[in-house]
Formats: structure tokens, sequence, C-alpha cells
């Protein structure tokens, strides 16, 4: 089936559309109750990350779209320095890292509509795990009607669903300080901004935080579609990252001033906080406005999230590592099977939902072996970036990381060892788990541990044995067309055309 799409040249990306798309990608208020446990500490962590993880990834990841431009994206970038097997591998970890982070979107989903209605289904295991798997399903079956209803979702949800109810948040939080309202944290926040690096939680936190600014790479393979992306993108990167820092810290701020940390729900504490600050405001009927806001921004990127790896997985299948049955579009030239198949799977980790004690307990698993899966990802494509630049320093590409071969060397490094720490520290449980006994902590390692190992075997001994089956059935093709020409000469020998 031909490419429906139009080529980049087509049009032309501004600074602001792509630090709005770089803001879709990789911000969610969904993540600001987690951020909140630092209290002032999120500053120092929030600007470690985006020097050592966020901006490295975002200008790498640039430089590498701008000289393999070709559809792929990681997958052609890891294949180009290691081979297919590890480039599959790195496209898989991308992919399969968002079935574990759709039930737990969706999941927030659910919880913003519960406020709209009774905030005590919030914390109703059957009324979220049927409502998740009704949105998983809606997402899915929205991405069949093509790329512009995504594009749509994802531009308006970023400002509908993010950036309004993320300023209105901060509003809020300096309305109730200036009243003269109780806080949860202490004003006089300068000796706390510097968190004390020797305790096993603090790195764990770091960890978070890595995963809350990831997703760079998937707005970066749009750098050759700006003007002078050399001075162009940068700009954009750092008015997306202020914007990004913004949000979160303040946002974070925010929850941790009204919500005490030990009562904050980790899938809905963002509405939580809302109800909280708005009754204490006197304007409680905003809550269900709020809700609806954030129930659209969240679903928006899930639909948006949904499209973008499974699209990489599709120039996987067209590149012949898949089996043609999973190349198949439709008329509107999505990638229906994949979605299909990546809906199914979601919706069969979502039953974690009714085993696990507690949903906020599912929502936080969720979000830890995703975090995992995406860090091997990370790995992959920064020690390929490393390689590729070592090989071939004078590379082609419309946008080059400041500082050249060195430059590119170090920011690659460093965020590859910042990746390393991210996984190392995923495993140790939070605060909540520790706090059920070691029992509950020992599983939480364990199903880490067991999810990287089996994740990592699974498409590696696939790619191994579908590679098998292309490769025989290549040779009894050739066999077979060898037998035929020599029982008929002549077939060999056909006249070429005038």
């Amino acid at each position: 089936m031909e490419d429906k799409e139009a080529p980049n040249s087509a049009f032309t990306m501004s600074i602001k559309g792509m630090a709005m798309l770089t803001v879709c990608s990789v911000f969610s208020l969904r993540n600001l109750p987690s951020m909140a446990e630092y209290g002032w500490n999120i500053i120092f962590f929030l600007s470690a990350a985006a020097a050592c993880f966020f901006i490295p990834s975002a200008l790498v990841s640039a430089e590498l779209a701008s000289t393999y431009p070709q559809r792929g994206g990681v997958f052609i970038w890891v294949k180009e320095a290691f081979g297919p097997k590890l480039g599959f591998l790195a496209i898989f970890m991308e992919w399969f890292q968002n079935m574990p982070w759709y039930p737990a979107a969706v999941t927030f989903v659910a919880t913003c509509i519960a406020y709209i209605f009774n905030p005590e289904l919030a914390s109703n295991r059957w009324y979220i795990f049927f409502t998740a798997i009704f949105l998983l399903w809606l997402s899915t079956f929205l991405n069949f009607r093509g790329m512009r209803l995504s594009v749509f979702l994802s531009n308006s949800g970023v400002v509908v669903g993010t950036i309004i109810p993320g300023f209105f948040l901060i509003v809020c939080a300096l309305t109730y300080v200036w009243l003269g309202k109780p806080v949860q944290i202490n004003l006089d926040g300068g000796k706390a901004l510097i968190p004390d690096l020797s305790t096993a939680r603090q790195w764990m936190l770091l960890a978070g935080m890595m995963v809350s600014l990831a997703g760079m790479e998937m707005s970066s393979v749009h750098v050759t579609s700006m003007k002078n992306p050399r001075s162009s993108f940068p700009k954009s990167i750092y008015l997306a990252t202020a914007i990004i820092l913004i949000l979160s810290v303040l946002g974070a701020l925010s929850i941790s001033l009204v919500v005490p940390i030990g009562d904050l729900s980790k899938s809905a504490g963002v509405c939580q906080s809302f109800e909280l600050m708005l009754n204490a405001l006197g304007v409680g009927w905003l809550t269900p406005i709020l809700a609806c806001l954030l129930a659209y921004g969240a679903l928006a990127s899930v639909v948006t999230w949904m499209n973008g790896p499974s699209r990489g997985l599709l120039e996987v299948a067209k590149e012949g590592y898949l089996p043609q049955y999973w190349q198949y579009r439709n008329s509107y030239g999505m990638q229906t099977r994949i979605f299909i198949l990546q809906a199914s799977l979601a919706s069969f980790l979502s039953l974690s939902v009714l085993i696990m004690p507690s949903v906020s307990d599912a929502f936080w698993l969720f979000l830890a072996l995703c975090s995992q899966l995406y860090m091997i990802m990370y790995l992959l494509m920064f020690a390929a970036a490393i390689r590729l630049k070592i090989e071939n320093p004078d590379s082609p590409g419309e946008y080059k990381v400041p500082g050249g071969k060195v430059g590119m060397i170090l920011m690659s490094g460093v965020a590859f060892c910042t990746s390393l720490i991210a996984l190392l520290c995923g495993f140790i449980p939070p605060e909540e788990i520790i706090n059920e006994g070691l029992a509950a902590s020992l599983g939480y390692v364990g199903f880490l541990a067991g999810g990287l190992i089996i994740f990592t075997i699974i498409p590696l001994k696939f790619f191994d044995k579908f590679q098998h089956q292309h490769l025989t059935e290549v040779k009894d093709s050739d066999r077979k067309s060898t037998r035929l020409n020599s029982s008929h000469p002549s077939r060999s020998r056909m006249p070429s055309s005038a």
C-alpha cells in the first residue's frame, strides 16, 4: 500500500510548533503527584534531569534524525551502529514500554472522570478497570481515522488539558497561600534545595525524574522539517525545557503545599489537589470542569503515543524484519493490526488493577516497569550515537550537536550514564511498598527483574526465529526458481520491451 502521508518537505515547523510538540511528547500533569514527594528538592532534581538527560537526549536524537532521515527512528540509528538485531530490540523496547504505560495513563483519565461525577469512584477498582478498558479501545479506534485526527488531538490536548490546567493549578496554590490557608511544607525552602543523596530513596526519586522527562526522541525526528534547524531546533528545545520546568516545579510545589504527601494518591493526586484547593477557596464547583480538561488532555496524549511507537514498528515490518501480516494499513494509512495488538496487551496488563492491593499501587507498578524498559532503549540509542560519531565524525545532516565530535560523545556519554543510574535505581521500591513489608518489596523487585529479563529475551528470540524462517523461505524460493528456469530455459531469456 502506498504511503498516504505527505513528505516532510510539504510543511515547515516553527520554533513554537516544535516546542509545543515537545511539551506534548514529554510532559504530563499526571506526573505531578509523584514529583510532589520531592518538596523543595524538586528544583534540584528537575534541573539535574534536564541537564543530564532531557537536553542531551533532545540534541543527540536530533542529530541522529537529521543524519538518518529515514522513517524508523531509533531502529535505524541502532541498526546502523550494531546491526538489525539490536535495532529491533531498541524499537521493541520503545514500543512495548508503552504497554504498561497505557493502563497507567487511562487509569488517570478514569480518575479524572470520577471527579466529574463521584470522587469516591477514583478508588473503586471495578470502575477503574472497566473504564480503563473502554478508554483503551476508544483511543485505538480513534487512531484508525488517520493522522489528521491524531495531530488535532495532540495540539488541542496539550493546550486544553495540560498548559491551561497546569497554570490554573499554580494560580490556585498562590491564592491558597495568599489567603493564609494551612500549608503542608515549610515555605522557607532555601535550606532544602539540595537533597541528601546518601539515601536510596533520593536516588529512586531521581530515577523517576528521568522517566518523567523521557520521550524527546519522538519529536526530534521532525528536525528536518524546520527552517535553519541548527539554530532553530536548540531554541525550540530551550523553550520547551523552560515550559516543562516551570510547570513541573511550580505544579509539584503547588500540590505539596496543599496535600499531605502521605495522603496523596498516585493515580488521582492532581484531581485530589484541585478538589482540596478549590473547596478551600470556595469554588469547589470548578472541580468537575478542571477534571474534564485533565481527562481530555490525558486521553489526547494516549491517542498520540499509541500512534508514534507503533509507526516505528510498522517501518520495521516494512523492512522485512517482521511477518508481512504486520505491514497492513487501512485506507487512512494506519497500522490497524499493530494498534489492535497493543490494545489487547494493554488490556491484559490492566488486570493488575484488580489484583494489586490498591489502584495507586497498580499505577506505580505500571510506571516502574515502563521506566525500566524505556531505559534499555535509551542505553542502546546513546551507545549507537557514540559509535556512529566515532566511525563517521563528518556525517551529513542539517543539524549537529554543539561541539562537534567531542560534544556528541560527551552528551551521549552523560546521558548513557544517567540512563544506567535510572535503570538501577528503578529497582528500589517506593516507600509505600516498603511499608507493606519484605514480601511486598521482594515481589516488587522480582516483578521488575522478571519483566526486564522476559521482555529482553522475547524480542531477541523472535528476531532469530523469524529471520531463520525468512531466510529459509528465501532459499527455498531461489531453489524453486532455479529448477523452474532450468526446466524452461526460455523463461530466463524473456525479450525486453521496446
